[in-house]
C-alpha cells in the first residue's frame, strides 16, 4: 500500500504536543544536544522530577535530566540505528530504592521538517 495516494486528514504537530503538555521542551542550556529535544510528560513527571523527600539524597530535576541525557548520548554512540535508541536508566525512587526503566529516544522532524529528538518511555511512543 502506498500512503502517498491518501489525503492527510489530520496531523498532531510537535507544537501542539508541547502546548498540550504531552512533550516538555528541554532548555538548550540543559541539553547540550545540537538539535531541539523534548521529553515526554510521562517520563518527566514519573522519573525526571524526583519524588518528594529525596532532596537530601542529592536528587534534583536538573541532575536527573542531565544523567538521562548523558546515558542517551552513551547509548546513541553505541546502538543508534539512525532513528531511535532504547537504553536503561536507574532512578532513585526512595531512600535506597533504585528503579531501572527503559527509555526511548526517537529522532523525528519538527513542524518545519527539521530534525528534533523526543525522549520518552516506550509506551509513550
Amino acid at each position: 500500500m502506498d500512503f502517498d495516494d491518501f489525503e492527510l486528514l489530520y496531523a498532531y504537530t510537535r507544537t501542539q504536543a508541547i502546548a498540550d503538555g504531552v512533550l516538555i521542551p528541554i532548555p538548550k542550556e540543559d541539553s547540550e544536544l545540537k538539535i531541539p529535544d523534548a521529553i515526554s510528560s510521562n517520563l518527566y513527571h514519573q522519573y525526571i522530577e524526583p519524588p518528594k523527600g529525596l532532596e537530601g539524597e542529592g536528587q534534583s530535576t536538573t541532575g536527573r535530566l542531565h544523567d538521562t541525557l548523558m546515558l542517551f548520548k552513551a547509548a546513541a554512540s553505541a546502538h543508534w540505528d539512525g532513528i531511535h535508541v532504547l537504553f536503561d536508566v536507574l532512578y532513585l525512587m526512595g531512600p535506597g530504592r533504585l528503579e531501572k526503566i527503559k527509555v526511548l529516544a526517537i529522532l523525528g522532524a519538527d513542524d518545519d521538517g527539521k530534525p528534533c529528538l523526543a525522549i520518552c518511555l516506550p509506551e509513550d511512543e
